[in-house]
């Protein structure tokens, strides 16, 4: 049954963007919180990570859940939990108890985000998927970008509590929300085994492509996670507001996911896309090494646009590639590699920047891109069946 525009889609469009909005909210607070509670910048990075390392592995796991409920059962329980949970951190007086929300939060976000994702799916026709999860991703994009800049600037005016207070406000509208949706039957997938995961890793080109993604991200987990400490040593006026701003580049992914398809199109090819992608953010690391805010800020759309190009060229790459063999699995690996790079990138790349500063922080992110670019250098696409084609 294709989704009705405004019924059904605009629900789940919300919802997506508050789940991103609670994964990324602290960042721009977190010199704040670091100062709140005494604890080093590196430790203060780690309320990312720790929401991140459930995200590299839950996807595949909410699999099983999903084949015998439903999304929006699942939805109509895990929204109001988040919504606790943010009203317990903005209350909270200790950096321990913190940590714990956003492990919960971590085990949330995916069971919110799965359901959502298996909830347009169910509801798309074959004619429509991919416009509805082109929207969908944006909405992604959006909510990373909104959650950030929204936290920065009710920090300013309020205090960073408040931050969290209106997250759990809005988490609440959006819960009521979700009675709007009908409900649908649990998805009947394959339950993925060992010897499954082997089949997809094994499969030409599929492997270089996830440990590229693993790069990608980390490097830009590592940016976004940092780039307020940065502001903090270039400016005594970097606050909250300011740092949410900075995010304003997140924007540009928006520009370039939906638009991924084209440009591959001009580029001539998936691959092609890739390494360009690649190589243009190894550069915008390079322009990341000014001394001025401005300079920061500029770079950082270009830093998110190559990103975001990358990230769904590949995503729609491999699931061209997979046809109707381990869809999900395919996209479960995808996802598991993504935020595994996300976990490592959040808090590692901190050690060498309290070491080493801003200019090793950037030339160890370097590395990284040039070892994404290499994984994908001699990579060569498989023949793809004309029925693969088809699907």
């Amino acid at each position: 049954m294709p989704l009705r525009k405004h019924t059904d889609i605009a629900p789940i469009i919300f919802n997506t963007i508050l789940a991103l909005s609670v994964l990324y909210a602290p960042q721009p607070l977190l010199p704040v919180l670091s100062h709140e509670f005494g604890v080093s910048r590196e430790v203060a990075a780690t309320l990312t990570t720790i929401t991140f390392i459930p995200l590299a592995l839950a996807p595949l796991a909410y699999g099983y859940l999903l084949e015998t409920v439903s999304p929006i059962r699942i939805l109509k329980i895990a929204v109001p939990i988040l919504a606790v949970t943010e009203l317990f951190f903005a209350g909270t007086s200790s950096f321990t108890l913190l940590m714990t929300i956003r492990l919960i939060q971590g085990l949330l976000v995916p069971a919110i985000l799965t359901s959502l994702m298996t909830y347009l799916s169910q509801r798309s026709s074959a004619d429509t998927i991919q416009r509805v999860m082109a929207i969908y991703i944006a909405a992604t994009i959006f909510g990373g970008f909104i959650g950030r800049a929204t936290s920065g600037l009710i920090a300013n005016l309020f205090g960073w509590r408040f931050s969290f207070l209106a997250l759990a406000i809005t988490l609440g509208i959006g819960f009521l929300t979700l009675f709007r949706l009908p409900e649908t039957a649990g998805i009947k997938a394959t339950r993925p085994q060992p010897k499954a995961i082997l089949e997809v890793l094994r499969k030409p080109a599929f492997l270089p492509i996830y440990m590229s993604i693993f790069c990608l991200f980390l490097i830009f987990a590592a940016m976004m996670n940092f780039l307020p400490f940065r502001l903090t040593e270039l400016t005594d006026q970097a606050n909250e507001l300011r740092i949410g701003l900075m995010y304003s580049g997140y924007m540009m992914g928006m520009v370039t996911s939906l638009g991924a398809p084209k440009i591959t199109n001009w580029i001539n090819g998936e691959l092609r896309t890739l390494r360009i992608g690649l190589f243009c953010l190894g550069l915008t690391l390079i322009g990341l090494a000014g001394q001025q805010v401005w300079t920061l800020f500029t770079m950082m759309f270009l830093f998110c646009g190559a990103m975001f190009l990358v990230h769904s060229t590949a995503s729609g790459l491999i699931n061209r590639l997979a046809g109707n063999d381990h869809r999900g699995l395919t996209n479960g690996l995808y996802v598991s590699f993504y935020y595994a790079g996300g976990s490592i990138g959040s808090f590692a790349p901190g050690i060498i920047y309290r070491d080493f500063g801003w200019n090793g922080f950037l030339i160890a992110l370097a590395i990284i891109c040039g070892i994404g670019y290499f994984c994908l250098r001699k990579v060569e696409l498989p023949t793809i069946s004309p029925q693969s084609k088809a699907s």
